[in-house]
């Protein structure tokens, strides 16, 4: 496939824009790309983009998508398992359904990576997976699973365990449960390296599903995602990322841009910002602005925007975009802010997130300004097939 006379926003680390240029795509990946003045390749379907602006496929790293189901209560809510506040083992794969109708409006959107995730009912609350919107079977729209691992601060999970007069019901129990957890993980942890690197002095330590489940946030291989609204739930966050040497992502983080001064130096991958398009439903959400993205992208956080689909569908991750820039966001990196820095973020940028040799064919023809609401995606291409069209 080529894609011909197209206006090209590549989103990579120099957000070059190629004004009349062409894409080769083949094997589901970009091959290459360039501009009408230089040599085209030859061969595959032409598709004549027109002048019109082409993106990266567009990625909304916080989402529940396919674990609370479209027009569905109990029987297609699979986001919470509020049975045990410990659950690292549950495995948001296990849960998402591809067939949910959002995965069909989050392409249409353009939208044709997400992260989906447990929700924060639980402290520890399973496994994140990054995955495409397109396909039909989970597996094999996996990009990364897991992802991360969910844990969960603040009023959710005291909430959750408050109505079953079970424990946590404060957030020092809710810390505690945590650290209890992670001290019998790392250890697990430990005691497995000691056995790998020298069997012969070590036994294997005995199978332990929840320690079992930690074991690629010790080994530094998925961040911890800690879902945070308060700036005191923050730096807890910090304060046990730091303990536990845990790679980290603030996602919500809704005060934080009241104290982006206090986080400059931490260890944070970045921050998974919103959603700003509901109303304050919560005590801990009495700061929410759509101010919050761009404040915190000003002064040097890695900021993404989210929809925490269903909390706002997932279908408008630009608007999301586009009230940010109109709060003061600057337009370039609410751009980025759906795009690749939300792919480093989550450690998927290999794949996803620009327009470069070697990633993945997620492709979006627009009609205009994506950051303008009259406009709408024509032409949304994933691994390099043709999932959605309209009239380019």
């Amino acid at each position: 496939m080529i894609i011909k006379n197209a206006e090209l926003h590549t989103l990579d680390h120099e957000s070059r824009v190629i004004k009349n240029g062409w894409i080769f795509v083949s094997g589901g990946k970009i091959i290459s790309l360039g501009s009408m003045d230089e040599e085209m390749p030859d061969g595959g379907e032409v598709i004549e983009a027109h002048g019109k602006p082409v993106y990266p496929g567009f990625v909304d790293a916080h989402t529940h998508l396919g674990l609370f189901g479209d027009s569905l209560t109990f029987e297609g809510d699979d986001g919470n398992e509020d049975t045990d506040p410990i659950m690292p083992q549950l495995r948001a794969i296990d849960g998402a359904d591809p067939l949910d109708r959002y995965f069909s409006e989050a392409l249409s959107a353009g939208v044709t990576t997400v992260l989906t995730s447990p929700g924060s009912a639980n402290p520890i609350a399973g496994q994140i997976a990054a995955v495409k919107t397109s396909g039909k079977r989970i597996d094999k729209m996996i990009i990364k699973a897991p992802a991360g691992i969910k844990f969960a601060l603040g009023e959710n999970p005291k909430s959750t365990y408050n109505d079953k007069e079970q424990s946590p019901v404060t957030r020092m129990a809710t810390a505690a449960l945590i650290r209890e957890a992670l001290i019998k993980g790392r250890k697990y942890y430990r005691d497995k390296k000691n056995a790998e690197t020298d069997p012969e002095s070590y036994d294997e330590p005995e199978f332990e599903v929840k320690s079992d489940a930690l074991l690629p946030l010790f080994r530094k291989e998925v961040p911890a995602h800690f879902h945070v609204h308060r700036a005191d739930d923050i730096f807890t966050a910090v304060r046990i990322a730091d303990e536990f040497d845990l790679d980290y992502v603030l996602v919500h983080a809704t005060d934080a841009h009241l104290v982006y001064d206090e986080l400059a130096g931490e260890r944070l991958k970045g921050i998974l910002s919103g959603p700003i398009l509901t109303d304050r439903s919560k005590p801990e959400l009495k700061n929410q602005t759509p101010k919050a993205p761009g404040i915190l992208s000003k002064n040097g956080i890695p900021t993404a925007i989210i929809t925490d689909h269903p909390e706002t569908p997932v279908q408008y991750l630009l608007l999301c975009a586009a009230v940010a820039v109109r709060s003061g966001m600057n337009r370039e990196e609410a751009l980025r802010a759906v795009t690749i820095t939300p792919a480093k973020i989550c450690g998927i940028d290999n794949r996803v997130g620009s327009l470069e040799a070697g990633k993945d064919a997620d492709i979006v023809i627009y009609s205009g300004d994506p950051l303008d609401i009259t406009n709408r995606p024509l032409l949304v291409i994933a691994d390099g097939k043709t999932c959605f069209c309209d009239n380019v």
